[in-house]
């Protein structure tokens, strides 16, 4: 019999719907039920892709005498932390402050006041390797509760009051200056992997926001030890095993130091971010690799990401079926000899064990190889490669396939529209762009009001019932200043400006700090307050960096004034912890570089008038803004009072509104940009 989780517009919460654990949704009608029957609140929080969240649901949750104990003792609360974020972020800030470390699933123990008082992630479901067993918490839970109680209460007031007095926000009174983005750039290369690019050891993830602070930083100061950082970066990434040699995309991450074994889900979020880093790389140094990088991530997104809606699905799971049965995590991705031997017959199948370093040993499991590309050299023969891989890529495609969130994020859809949009107008591929133009469109007709609020989910064309926190409104700002710097559609830059106001007006404190929820968003324990990185920009940083732009476009001393007072925490936070503000870092380059404005002024459909607008697009000064339309249109304040230059569409670039003398030459508008 279903729980009450099968209302859930969350695929997550779906998959739990039919647990014999009589799950209740996250919400008042939870607590009150705990305080009516005077027991604990077990939270347990994780999200569709999760690798070991599956693993416990199976051990645990789908266990008739487990569930029937939870049950009995406990009002457990199932949350899937991509549609809450504010409420994963409140606890696991508990679980990391308490254990001094943190995972999904999370599972945390609740008064009935939604005060947490037990900590931990994933529990097995008998001890091992020094780990209780989930039953033996549950009844470790359950006899303090009954026999401790007023401990149990005093333990948890002291965690929320400790949680109260906690600030991950240190106060910063200015944007960052050069002093103190040296001194990130070099808190960077103290942490750079020589060997096998990337920051620190094992797990290695994509540092996708540090990479572009190094891209921005270099395109202003031309530091070549700040490109090198990026180009080996993202050359080791692009050979490792965390990219799919087949059919493009990355994977989470690597559990290994050398990019070699993934954890194998793939999420929209870090696809998103990687095919617009790969492609600025392109732009800045005419890569070959960046360029087949990027637009690979692009069709993969399309092909595998894309909702029947428009907008862009969450994530892939790790895990898949097994071809000859069973279960397990990257089956759909990885190949023994033998299996190459099946697709291509024994002469190609050796080709491409070399090629794609499959051994007999195997790099993963059970003798199998995660497909990396250890070198180009010795393999001339590129029709023959294209053949091999285009074989591999059909054959993998009757494989089970993994499991797959298709509820849209309003925030990773701003990502990926981003993204596209750019990665299109690069390379002359109208059908990326019209991808994002068909992403944004789905996010104004179903998440966005009238007000300039934002719902953060939706699925099927249906609307969620969580209210969007602050990386959805600068996400999607941010995605609609890209598309409108590629199309020159005027409604984009309005409709940022509307997400925008709503930062303004329900997101910043009276100091200009910035809060991850709404003033009127429905409150927790504590307010959540966070700005670095995670495996995405901060939503205070994000936030920064459209608010820069939207000032660069409209000359609003406003929200130039609230974009700069945002930046103050990264300049408290930049030279300590780089690798976990990198976001913040790259916007405080485009605040010291101007940003530079740049108008491109001349008939639509001109061939001049596109050389110019392509021009600019490719310039590499760090965030500069990109305005095209016809003279004397108003839909940009940029353009006003822009005319042609002798009768020639024209470009001018300028900084604060100021601007150096228009040309109609892209080569001239190059030099003062950055372009190749």
């Amino acid at each position: 019999m279903a729980n009450r989780l099968s209302g859930s517009t969350s695929p997550y919460l779906l998959q739990h719907a039919d647990n014999p654990v009589h799950w209740w949704p996250w919400g008042e009608a939870a607590f009150a039920e705990a305080r009516e029957r005077g027991v604990p609140v077990l939270l347990s929080v994780g999200y569709s892709s999760c690798h070991w969240c599956h693993v416990m649901a199976r051990e645990s949750f789908e266990d008739e005498a487990t569930a029937a104990y939870l049950n009995e003792h406990f009002v457990p609360v199932k949350v899937d932390r991509e549609e809450r974020p504010d409420v994963d972020a409140v606890y696991m800030e508990a679980v990391q402050a308490a254990t001094g470390q943190g995972g999904w699933p999370m599972t945390v123990f609740l008064t009935p006041q939604g005060e947490p008082f037990y900590f931990g992630t994933y529990f097995p479901p008998a001890p091992r390797h020094g780990m209780p067993s989930f039953r033996q918490v549950l009844e470790g839970v359950e006899a303090a509760w009954r026999e401790r109680r007023d401990e149990v209460g005093a333990v948890a007031a002291s965690i929320v009051k400790d949680l109260g007095g906690r600030s991950l926000a240190p106060a910063g009174t200015a944007a960052p200056g050069e002093e103190q983005l040296a001194a990130a750039l070099l808190g960077l290369t103290r942490d750079y992997d020589a060997s096998y690019g990337g920051f620190g050891g094992a797990p290695k993830f994509p540092p996708s926001m540090a990479l572009e602070f190094l891209l921005r930083h270099h395109a202003r100061t031309a530091s070549e030890g700040a490109l090198q950082m990026v180009r080996d970066t993202c050359e080791a990434m692009a050979r490792g095993g965390i990219y799919d040699q087949l059919g493009g995309g990355f994977a989470r991450y690597a559990v290994d130091r050398g990019w070699v074994v993934p954890h194998f889900e793939k999420m929209l979020y870090d696809n998103a971010l990687l095919c617009r880093l790969y492609a600025h790389l392109w732009r800045a140094t005419g890569s070959d690799l960046a360029r087949r990088v990027a637009l690979e991530t692009a069709d993969f997104l399309l092909r595998e990401l894309r909702t029947h809606e428009g907008g862009f699905a969450s994530a892939l799971d790790a895990d898949s079926d097994k071809p000859g049965g069973g279960h397990g995590e990257g089956a759909f991705y990885v190949w023994t000899p033998a299996e190459l031997e099946e697709v291509l017959g024994k002469e190609d199948a050796a080709l491409a064990a070399e090629h794609f370093g499959v051994t007999e040993d195997g790099t993963f499991e059970e003798g199998a190889s995660v497909l990396q590309l250890p070198s180009d050299a010795g393999f001339a023969d590129a029709e023959r490669i294209a053949s091999v891989r285009g074989r591999l890529f059909t054959a993998r495609e009757g494989r089970p396939r993994p499991g797959r969130d298709d509820k849209v994020v309003a925030a990773w859809n701003g990502l990926a529209i981003a993204a596209l949009a750019e990665t299109g107008a690069y390379f002359e591929r109208p059908d990326l762009v019209a991808a994002a133009v068909e992403a944004a469109d789905l996010l104004v007709r179903v998440h966005m009001d009238e007000h300039g609020r934002l719902a953060r989910t939706s699925r099927d064309g249906t609307v969620g019932g969580n209210a969007g926190v602050l990386e959805d409104y600068a996400d999607v700002a941010e995605g609609f200043l890209a598309l409108g710097a590629v199309t020159g559609e005027g409604v984009w830059l309005d409709l940022a400006g509307l997400l925008l106001d709503s930062v303004l007006r329900h997101f910043t404190g009276e100091d200009g700090t910035l809060f991850d929820t709404a003033d009127d968003a429905e409150a927790l324990i504590r307010r959540p307050q966070d700005p670095t990185d995670n495996a995405a920009p901060s939503g205070w940083t994000a936030a920064a960096g459209a608010l820069l732009s939207y000032a660069a476009y409209t000359g609003s001393s406003r929200h130039r004034e609230a974009a700069e007072r945002a930046l103050g925490v990264v300049g408290a936070l930049g030279g300590r912890v780089p690798r976990f503000i990198g976001w913040g870092l790259a916007v405080a380059e485009a605040a010291l570089d101007g940003p530079r404005e740049v108008a491109v002024v001349g008939p639509a459909g001109d061939p001049d008038t596109a050389a110019l607008h392509r021009t600019a697009l490719l310039g590499t000064a760090p965030g500069a803004v990109v305005a095209v339309g016809e003279p004397g249109a108003d839909e940009y304040a940029l353009l006003a009072d822009r005319p042609l230059l002798g009768g020639r569409p024209a470009a001018y670039v300028c900084r604060h509104f100021v601007c150096a003398a228009p040309t109609a030459d892209p080569q001239a508008l190059a030099e003062q940009l950055g372009a190749r």
